[in-house]
């Protein structure tokens, strides 16, 4: 058996403030919080489920005391599935959000959000039904 990707960390300084933001984001719950760490995920994981197939990772968020310093090595990206880009980028923005310039350029198909603490990640097509031309 190969291994599973089963937590993805995220190193912040409010664990709590950005788990409640990227679980709006991403429609998440919190299903594990600690004074330092909090975990969010789209369902619970058991062994079972994780053994009989991979599974969307849950994200951790670690308070560490160092900030930010230069742009995400590794970053997420999101899709909307009910409104456009331009709706959810607003959206985003309300949650707290904001716009970044990461060298991306103009003639791109993707928006550039930081979240509360900085960290890059983008906006992708939608995937919701288009109307044909």
């Amino acid at each position: 058996m190969a291994s599973r990707f089963t937590e993805l960390v995220i190193d912040c300084h409010d664990p709590r403030g950005l788990a409640r933001f990227w679980s709006a984001v991403l429609g998440y719950q919190i299903i594990d919080e600690r004074p330092d760490l909090v975990e969010i995920a789209a369902w619970e994981p058991t062994a079972e489920a994780v053994r009989a197939a991979p599974q969307p990772p849950t994200i951790i968020f670690a308070k560490v005391p160092e900030g930010k310093v230069v742009k995400n090595r590794l970053h997420l990206d999101v899709s909307p599935i009910d409104v456009s880009r331009d709706e959810e980028v607003e959206r985003l923005i309300v949650l707290g959000a904001r716009r970044v310039d990461v060298g991306q350029g103009d003639d791109v198909s993707w928006v550039v959000l930081a979240d509360p603490e900085g960290n890059e990640f983008c906006v992708l097509r939608t995937l919701a039904p288009q109307p044909r031309p």
